[in-house]
């Protein structure tokens, strides 16, 4: 399972364990997603960072418009490199096992989303938009 991984809030009053993690996660500044694979290691750094982060399953359909509209290569837009049919091969293959890194740049940056965030300092539980989301599709395609 894939999980994308998005940065909700900045760096002020943040402790240094947490910023070096986000940096581990390559996750720099504000809007920024990325897609990794759910591993008990990444599960231990969303654990820690999950003030800061709004995180979740994506699922294939998403993770290809993802890569169309905001996926780059180099500095380059994924869409003027590829073709539309590739970049939904390559996240089918990226959703089967293979790294994001062959196809694309690892960060995805985006924009905030439409019609704001709910909470960013509450958890999902509580009517906010930090930490574990089911509906993490939603919140992707808000902010592409």
């Amino acid at each position: 399972m894939k999980l994308a991984i998005v940065r909700v809030r900045g760096r002020r009053n943040m402790t240094p364990k947490i910023g070096r993690t986000l940096e581990m996660l390559n996750l720099h500044r504000t809007n920024q997603c990325v897609v990794m694979e759910d591993s008990p290691p990444i599960r231990g750094m969303l654990q820690l960072c999950k003030d800061y982060l709004a995180f979740g399953p994506i699922s294939e359909g998403t993770l290809s418009a993802l890569m169309k509209k905001r996926g780059e290569k180099g500095g380059r837009m994924l869409s003027e490199i590829m073709e539309e049919g590739e970049i939904s091969e390559a996240a089918k293959k990226v959703m089967h096992g293979e790294k994001l890194e062959n196809f694309s740049d690892r960060v995805f940056r985006l924009h905030p989303p439409r019609k704001g965030f709910r909470d960013i300092k509450r958890p999902v539980a509580q009517g906010g938009d930090l930490g574990w989301r089911e509906d993490m599709d939603a919140l992707v395609k808000r902010m592409m």
